[in-house]
């Protein structure tokens, strides 16, 4: 089972939920993997405290022109969606912050002109936290390329449960992280900002064609703002945590709530059980 934990937004305490379905699960003898792909800002290590033991530095094939072949008939520029190179007439001028590596520029090249050079983007961290397989993704300072690390951080997903800490937003990084996984949690909060972005992940991981559920953070006096929205998406609404200025103390410290209280460990047990049925209920309606 691989559950990726994603948020419309940044600051809507996702991390802490996946890091506290991670502590939960662990303690009750599940083999469990937790991978942080928020590759720009890691933060999941605050609240595991793994101890990391290997490293794993990552790498992309960028082009290299070779100006005695080219012809500068500008083939590689025109099919290059990413900008990565630039034709001039005389010259081709590459861009490796942009490129993606994906060949494509040398593969059609008439005149085989374009050979690769790696470029390192970041590495992938592993290690213990407990009993909790830790990896997590480092994007290189300046690079702006963060996919790549994202799968690579991905493959690493374990035999038993597997929870995705996702990077924030819609974009790219966060649709790798949840392509693929069985079932994706939206962690909302109940203001207007929180709904709009909310909205935003929700057709993003419908697009994916992935079974999605919402736990609402800092539930307070506008959380029938989410409730509406959900009825009306026929979205499930799996957990609801309170606005608390415990739990932001916390929070502060780098203390997971599975710890702040025990009720929390067994709230997000439950949480999973809810999940297991969701993503059963959906393989039999697709069979």
């Amino acid at each position: 089972m691989i559950i990726s934990v994603a948020s419309g937004k940044g600051g809507t305490g996702k991390t802490t939920i996946a890091t506290s379905i991670a502590l939960a699960l662990a303690s009750d003898n599940h083999g469990l993997t937790f991978i942080d792909c928020d590759v720009e800002e890691p933060n999941g290590h605050i609240f595991l405290n793994p101890k990391l033991e290997d490293a794993k530095e990552i790498y992309i094939d960028v082009p290299r022109i070779d100006n005695d072949i080219c012809t500068y008939c500008g083939k590689c520029a025109d099919l290059c969606a990413f900008n990565a190179l630039l034709c001039t007439g005389d010259s081709v001028i590459t861009f490796p912050e942009f490129c993606h590596g994906c060949g494509g520029c040398r593969y059609f090249c008439p005149e085989k002109a374009i050979t690769s050079v790696p470029k390192r983007i970041g590495k992938i961290e592993k290690g213990l936290a407990e009993d909790i397989l830790f990896a997590r993704g480092c994007l290189e300072v300046g690079a702006a390329l963060s996919p790549p690390l994202v799968d690579e951080a991905k493959a690493l997903a374990g035999r038993g449960i597997t929870v995705l800490d996702a990077p924030p937003g819609t974009s790219c990084p966060v649709i790798h992280t949840v392509r693929g996984t069985d079932f994706c949690l939206l962690v909302t909060e109940p203001t207007p900002f929180g709904l709009n972005d909310l909205d935003l992940a929700v057709q993003m991981v419908r697009t994916l064609g992935v079974p999605c559920g919402v736990l609402i953070n800092r539930a307070h006096n506008g959380i029938e703002l989410i409730e509406k929205y959900c009825r009306k998406e026929q979205l499930p609404i799996l957990m609801s945590i309170p606005l608390s200025k415990k739990i932001a103390e916390a929070y502060s410290r780098g203390v997971p709530l599975v710890r702040v209280d025990k009720q929390w460990e067994n709230k997000f047990r439950q949480l999973y059980r809810h999940i297991e049925e969701l993503v059963a209920n959906e393989r039999n309606n697709y069979n």
